[in-house]
């Protein structure tokens, strides 16, 4: 931190305050870029419209229709790469020295990592919505009820969350914008196919179905999977919590201490 940095404010209050300013800065931005809106919509959209008719007819999943079994692994794709979009973003802010700047104000630390990573996950519900919608058209529904429904929005949200601190971290690390997306990239997409998204475990080899049942990502399908599906859903949907609570504890005190020492 530069030496003419002003200190870090403390409290709940200012924490709370801080972040909310550096989410509607974010918004602002964004707002700005309709492309990467359009992007960030569009992406899970084509997802689900590719692998139903392009990819579906070859793909069997015993008892019940394969348009069910995609969209909750589509769903949690969509969030899970959405940190690539994040990492892009911190390391935009650092190399056009715009967190350096707030450095210099009496913000909460914190904030400015968190209003990034709200933004995105916000960013990410609002393409859920719509992926949901177009979901809707080609004959997904909700069987578990308006709860679980909400309950399988909510969890999904959540673990996007807990993906968009890996964001900041990877971002806050590598600092280059476009190696930090690739980065992102590079981690979302392994993950992505090395678990429950498009087809059953058990349909792997041996080798990967030990990588990909004990992999976050199939966690948190498989627990949205169930909620909609309207299966029992306590053991997955907790194993997904753990997860993102995990990824949590690990990310952010680590984010956050990486950007207090960039600029020592």
């Amino acid at each position: 931190m530069s030496r003419d940095a002003a200190p870090a404010v403390g409290g709940i209050s200012a924490l709370v305050s801080d972040t909310w300013v550096m989410t509607r800065r974010n918004i602002r931005r964004h707002v700005r870029v309709p492309a990467q809106l359009i992007y960030s919509t569009a992406l899970p959209v084509m997802w689900v419209l590719l692998f139903l008719y392009v990819f579906g007819g070859s793909i069997q999943v015993p008892e019940v229709d394969y348009v069910l079994f995609l969209l909750p692994g589509i769903l949690v794709l969509a969030t899970a790469f959405g940190m690539a979009n994040t990492a892009l973003g911190v390391a935009e802010d650092l190399a056009d020295n715009v967190l350096d700047r707030f450095r210099s104000q009496p913000v909460s630390r914190p904030a400015l990592l968190l209003g990034r990573a709200l933004f995105d996950t916000a960013r990410n519900g609002s393409a859920l919505l719509v992926a949901i919608g177009v979901g809707f058209l080609v004959g997904f529904r909700f069987h578990g009820g308006p709860l679980a429904a909400v309950g399988a929005f909510a969890l999904i949200v959540g673990f996007g969350f807990g993906f968009s601190w890996l964001g900041v971290l990877l971002g806050l690390w590598v600092r280059d914008p476009e190696a930090a997306q690739t980065a992102g990239l590079l981690f979302a997409i392994p993950a992505m196919f090395a678990s429950s998204t498009f087809v059953p475990v058990s349909s792997m080899p041996g080798w990967l179905q030990a990588v990909a049942n004990n992999s976050p990502v199939t966690h948190a399908v498989d627990a949205a999977r169930a909620l909609t599906l309207g299966e029992p859903a306590g053991r997955p949907v907790t194993a997904a919590l753990l997860w993102t609570a995990g990824i949590l504890v690990l990310a952010v005190p680590l984010a956050v201490a990486r950007y207090q020492r960039i600029g020592h």
